[in-house]
């Protein structure tokens, strides 16, 4: 079964991304990195690597329903772009998952403190058979609360 251009997943292992930007058309892709870059001042480079490892991500919460992934903040740049092309991502979304992942922070820290879900999120990538870009993710430095803002903020299932 192909899920979308390039991206074809196995009943018998998990699906493996070569690259997570086949997850999207090229010229969504292009506008996403075009926003990145305009809104965050970052080259285009780093938008691009932002945009890949936000729609990874993605596909990671998308194959690990009620699992509660968190994206890094660099990560997290990516994904709020792509939830300001609602269309675009409600269509994503229902194509990559078969439901909506919602974008749901949690402002409460304490709830964070059981533990810093961006290292289970890089573990389920990889295990995804998904790279990691470690320079986005922090993945060598020690996360917890105070360094890694977006420990409690996750992807959530639709009702």
């Amino acid at each position: 079964m192909t899920i979308m251009p390039g991206v074809v997943v196995d009943a018998a292992r998990p699906a493996t991304i070569p690259d997570p930007r086949t997850l999207v058309s090229e010229s969504l892709f292009e506008r996403l990195v075009l926003r990145i870059v305009g809104d965050h001042g970052t080259s285009v480079e780093e938008a691009d690597r932002i945009m890949s490892q936000a729609l990874a991500f993605l596909y990671a919460c998308a194959k690990n329903s009620g699992r509660g992934l968190a994206p890094s903040a660099a990560v997290d740049i990516g994904w709020h772009t792509f939830v300001l092309y609602t269309r675009d991502y409600a269509a994503f979304c229902e194509t990559v998952a078969g439901r909506f992942i919602h974008h749901q922070p949690d402002d409460d820290p304490a709830r964070a403190a059981g533990g810093c879900t961006v290292a289970e999120t890089v573990n389920v990538m990889r295990e995804l058979g998904m790279a990691v870009d470690d320079e986005l993710w922090h993945t060598a430095a020690a996360c917890d609360t105070t360094n890694c803002h977006q420990c409690h903020q996750g992807c959530v299932d639709s009702n």
